[in-house]
């Protein structure tokens, strides 16, 4: 039986990383009822005031069902409103409540001390270039294998 490399697993390292650094969020956020992905939607909802289910599905990087199930337990909680937009009834705009609001500044200082947190352990310099580099990554279209150089 061939020998796994699991070394070169970009999967499995980016998710160990995520689950780590979820765990640290996750843990200090807790007295404020959010989770950091939700807290991560409501960052994204604040700052576009109004954005498409598409939209806001684009700027995480998640597909639609996935945003649509992660929404949920916010309506529910009367954190955001979920409307079929006036100009075009086919989409849903996501909004922020004045309760979303006030969750999201009331978490405001459980998330600073995890980002401190993250940063004391990691260098906050190494933070910033990480970000930076995951940026990209977010970004990146993965198309069709490129086919192999000929030998030569």
């Amino acid at each position: 039986m061939a020998r796994l490399d699991t070394t070169r697993c970009n999967l499995t390292a980016f998710r160990k990383a995520t689950r780590r650094v979820s765990q640290l969020y996750d843990e200090l956020l807790a007295p404020s009822g959010l989770r950091g992905t939700q807290r991560a939607i409501l960052v994204h909802v604040a700052r576009s005031q109004s954005s498409t289910i598409g939209e806001l599905a684009a700027a995480l990087v998640l597909d639609r069902t996935a945003l649509t199930h992660n929404l949920k337990p916010l309506q529910r909680d009367g954190l955001v409103t979920v409307a079929a937009d006036k100009d075009d009834r086919r989409s849903k705009r996501v909004r922020l409540t004045k309760r979303g609001e006030s969750k999201l500044a009331e978490s405001q200082d459980a998330w600073r001390q995890a980002q401190d947190r993250f940063e004391a352990a990691f260098g906050a310099r190494q933070a910033a270039e990480l970000r930076q580099t995951l940026e990209l990554v977010a970004a990146l279209e993965f198309g069709e294998p490129m086919p192999a150089a000929p030998p030569g």
